[in-house]
């Protein structure tokens, strides 16, 4: 086995790290992925990775959001802002990352749900913000505080997300719920 001790330091980019973090959780999970294991695969040596993040806490939390941010930021064009709220909770809902952490380690994510914000939900805050804010001055949107509206169709959109899942059976579908959230946000957001 080659060693990686002296591998230059600037070998790869953050995202090929983050890319190979990311198969470490889709393949061990995160509780059995290592910072050794992360620099193995992304063949640099543990100092490498360990110069940008202290922890795979640290490491997790930035992972979490460049992968969240890229499913907003391909949901942020085109379409109404219901159609592309709707196209966000659909695609961060069936993302493979996100999956397998709700599959193995859900806690991960509850400080973001009991606790504190995290960085990718303040910025799909100022994204939905903004959206809100060109909906009531086109007339599209209700009147009324936009970091408020912002806020509440986030709340309603982490139900949708992590438990929407949990209320699928014989009598109601997935697509059911996604009408419905279609029908939840139109009529929050009707001026």
């Amino acid at each position: 086995m080659t060693s990686l001790r002296h591998n230059d330091p600037g070998k790869g980019s953050e995202n090929a790290y983050l890319d190979a973090a990311r198969d470490c959780i889709l393949d061990l999970g995160w509780r059995r992925t290592t910072l050794t294991e992360v620099a193995r695969r992304a063949g640099v040596s543990r100092m490498t990775i360990y110069r940008s993040w202290p922890d795979m806490t640290q490491l997790l939390a930035d992972l979490m959001t460049r992968e969240w941010i890229g499913i907003v930021a391909a949901s942020s064009t085109g379409g109404d802002i219901v159609e592309r709220a709707l196209e966000t909770a659909r695609t961060l809902r069936d993302n493979e990352l996100f999956l397998r952490i709700v599959e193995l380690d859900p806690d991960l994510l509850l400080p973001y749900l009991l606790h504190r914000r995290g960085r990718s939900q303040d910025l799909i805050l100022a994204q939905i913000e903004e959206a809100v804010r060109a909906g009531q001055a086109d007339g599209s949107v209700r009147a009324g505080n936009p970091a408020l509206i912002a806020r509440s169709l986030v709340l309603a959109g982490h139900g949708f997300v992590l438990s929407g899942h949990t209320m699928i059976d014989d009598e109601v579908s997935e697509e059911d719920l996604y009408a419905e959230a279609r029908l939840l946000i139109t009529r929050a957001l009707a001026p």
